[in-house]
């Protein structure tokens, strides 16, 4: 069942605290980054995308890339 973006955005943060150790703030912070970087483009123009397997499929994306920016 997909979620609103904002649900989406949440959950992919919840995901990075809780399965890649990642602070809140780091969390958070990781997700502000692909934001501004349109990694949710698609997600935001399509609401479908945005599920429980997509959010945790998009943690473990935005882990690899974003955290050593």
């Amino acid at each position: 069942m997909p979620m609103s973006y904002e649900q989406h955005l949440d959950e992919v943060a919840t995901l990075l605290y809780e399965r890649y150790d990642q602070s809140e703030e780091a969390a958070i912070k990781l997700v502000m980054a692909a934001q501004a970087d349109d990694f949710f483009s698609g997600h935001d123009d399509d609401p479908s995308m945005c599920t429980l397997e997509r959010a945790q499929a998009d943690a473990r994306a935005i882990f690899r890339k974003y955290r050593k920016a």
